[in-house]
């Protein structure tokens, strides 16, 4: 009995010592990777759905904690919680974009991880931009590069995702106010505001039924009707003037498209006017020089062109010209002789929006 007893308290001694081992590695893998305070913060994303094992070990990966083990084991079990730190506090992963800082905690971490609380950019993306502006628009508020963004909405890969027979996503950047977040990449974005307008224009009517080529078609239309408007009822109106046009392999003339070509593909400033030079540049977008649609989109349009574009007005209309460019009022015209009489303006001068 004697022996027995003393194996009983050797064998509670080492078990103690055990547990005492085991606690004091689990005390130690769940403090701060950092003794300094203020260390560097790290941009930290939870995608939507990621289990707490996968967080722990992209966690370990970043160094932001000790103990992968820990974390999960915290972030799992409140008994471990309750242990380990000392807290009941519930644990509700939520998914977003966090910064996390090597002097935080666990605990510290939990807390964030469950807050919801990120850290966005407010971008507003107004309509009849073009992937160039919203580039910078995009690099000046620290949401990506700019180039990157350019560079991913030329990417073929992403393009065929979206079904988009294009070698831009030009055109299908929906205009919209964006809540983002820093250090994004250029295809997170791309795909932020191509998913943004597809949920959108599935409200117009008649669009979501589109083949991908006769959409790309009506995108095309509604990036030059953008350009050219400055009143939302005159939209479709001017939509009818191209759309009658293009039934008649007559040259849509839109001013838009030469100014295109200016400052996006040649990058020179933007005109205060049109040139006869201008209308005489050899470019497949150049639509005095050419009749039907410009290979490509001219900027992302908004729903009131996009509408406008797939529901053209009924009218006979061929010419359009502005009448009060401080407004944006247009007068329309069925020849070109009335065109004329009404006070034809000289396709030196800009003639829409």
């Amino acid at each position: 009995m004697k022996i027995l007893r003393k194996i009983l308290c050797v064998s509670a001694a080492v078990l103690a010592v055990c547990i005492a081992a085991a606690l004091l590695f689990l005390k130690l893998g769940a403090m701060p990777v950092s003794s300094v305070d203020n260390a560097d913060e790290k941009r930290f994303e939870v995608p939507a759905g990621t289990s707490a094992r996968k967080i722990a070990k992209d966690l370990k990966e970043s160094g932001l904690i000790r103990s992968e083990l820990i974390f999960y084991l915290g972030a799992r079990f409140p008994f471990f919680r309750s242990v380990l730190l000392g807290s009941r506090e519930p644990f509700s992963l939520k998914s977003g974009v966090y910064k996390i800082s090597g002097s935080m905690s666990i605990l510290q971490i939990y807390r964030a991880l469950s807050s919801g609380q990120q850290e966005f950019i407010r971008v507003s993306v107004p309509e009849g931009l073009t992937v160039s502006k919203i580039a910078l628009k995009l690099e000046n508020t620290g949401v990506c590069e700019a180039e990157d963004f350019k560079e991913s909405c030329r990417d073929v890969s992403l393009l065929e995702k979206y079904h988009i027979p294009a070698e831009s996503f030009e055109g299908y950047l929906f205009p919209d106010t964006y809540f983002l977040t820093p250090s994004m990449s250029g295809s997170a974005v791309v795909s932020i505001m191509a998913d943004t307008f597809f949920e959108k224009t599935a409200s117009v009517p008649g669009l979501s039924e589109l083949s991908p080529e006769k959409l790309n078609d009506v995108v095309i239309l509604a990036s030059i009707v953008e350009r050219e408007y400055r009143i939302d009822e005159e939209a479709p109106l001017i939509a009818s003037v191209f759309k009658n046009r293009l039934e008649h392999n007559i040259g849509l003339y839109s001013c838009a498209t030469i100014e295109y070509i200016i400052t996006e593909i040649e990058g020179r400033e933007h005109p205060d006017v049109i040139t006869y030079d201008d209308i005489a540049i050899d470019s497949p977008y150049n639509t005095y020089k050419w009749a039907g649609l410009p290979p490509g989109a001219i900027s992302n349009p908004g729903i009131v062109a996009l509408n406008a574009a797939v529901h053209p007005a009924d009218t006979n209309y061929y010419y359009f010209r502005i009448v009060d460019s401080s407004k944006g009022k247009h007068v329309f015209s069925k020849n070109f002789s009335t065109h004329i009489s009404e006070g034809y303006i000289s396709n030196t001068k800009k003639t829409g929006n």
